[in-house]
């Protein structure tokens, strides 16, 4: 067997790099300020997309890593364009889980507008079910994730539960700017807006593209009476052995302002 490396709390997994910054960066960074030890895995380098490369898109998720406080970060190398479930794939999504052993893991919601995205969540969840089998032989100890979160991508959903990440949005923002190949550069100058080799406008390199993820932020914090969320869904009922214990971290403050007492 190979010697365990330390274990993490949670795990999330992307399909592309910026995806994990995008969609739960704030909840990853809170996570860690909590003192747990959270960590990465990119599916693919983003080689086919329209802007940058896999090199550039590399070093800029080294600049990310800085605000996400991830333990560690992995890039599986699959293809890009080309996620099959296939064993192959499947086997790597499996050793990184057993290296690794997260409680929780992060994957994408299974409807998505891009494709990678929707295979990537049928790939991801189906490996972690396979690796809880022991004959299933990598040369690791089988393990199997507590739960699986998934989190939205471009399309929305009603969620489980909504994390209040407030505290951790400008860091979330902060990671999103490192990928300064995909997003929209205001200190970009005119010679380079010029230049015939000015990269194709994407959905993501708009000047409108940062105020839309502040929006959705918005849109889910509103739903817990908090100024930006992440949500997340569940597809298993959440067991509870003490409903007391579980909810009683929930504020008095905010309880008063979602349910306000009666006039």
């Amino acid at each position: 067997m190979d010697e365990p490396p330390a274990t993490l709390d949670v795990l999330a997994v992307g399909t592309h790099p910026d995806d994990l910054e995008l969609v739960c960066g704030g909840t990853m960074i809170l996570l860690a300020n909590r003192g747990h030890r959270v960590g990465a895995v990119d599916l693919t380098r983003g080689e086919l997309g329209t802007r940058g490369s896999g090199e550039i898109r590399a070093k800029e998720t080294q600049a990310a890593n800085r605000f996400l406080k991830v333990a560690a970060r992995e890039n599986l190398g699959i293809p890009d364009g080309d996620i099959e479930n296939t064993l192959e794939n499947r086997l790597r999504v499996i050793r990184v889980l057993r290296k690794y052993r997260p409680r929780l893991l992060l994957v994408p919601y299974w409807e998505e507008r891009h494709y990678d995205h929707v295979r990537a969540s049928l790939l991801v969840s189906e490996a972690a079910f396979q690796s809880g089998l022991p004959k299933i032989d990598t040369g690791q100890e089988s393990f199997r994730p507590y739960r699986i979160l998934f989190y939205a991508g471009r399309i929305s959903f009603r969620p489980s539960f909504v994390v209040d990440i407030t505290e951790t949005f400008e860091a979330k923002m902060q990671a999103i700017r490192s990928y300064r190949s995909q997003f929209h550069d205001p200190d970009e100058t005119r010679e380079s807006k010029e230049s015939e080799t000015k990269e194709s406008e994407t959905m993501i390199s708009t000047p409108y593209a940062l105020e839309v993820i502040e929006t959705m932020g918005h849109y889910y914090g509103a739903m817990i009476g908090a100024r930006y969320g992440e949500p997340f869904v569940l597809r298993e009922p959440l067991e509870l052995t003490d409903p007391v214990a579980f909810f009683s971290e929930f504020p008095a403050a905010k309880q008063a302002h979602l349910f306000p007492p009666t006039l």
